[in-house]
């Protein structure tokens, strides 16, 4: 089986977004790239889809939910 990957072809801001702006950029496709917002400049993190969604599975087991 073939591993599929994302694609958006765009730089898009993370649907969870804080008040402060403390958020996150990214950019799917053959691989994933992630920026800060406040720093664009400041370099990117670039992991295949496969870290990617390891990633959001890990953050998601791991991180508090919010009480609001």
């Amino acid at each position: 089986m073939t591993e599929q990957r994302p694609q958006r072809r765009e730089w898009f801001v993370s649907s969870y977004t804080g008040e402060q702006g403390n958020c996150v950029e990214v950019w799917l496709d053959s691989t994933v790239r992630v920026r800060d917002t406040k720093d664009r400049q400041g370099g990117e993190i670039t992991m295949s889809a496969s870290a990617w969604r390891g990633l959001l599975a890990h953050l998601v087991a791991t991180m508090p939910l919010d009480s609001d």
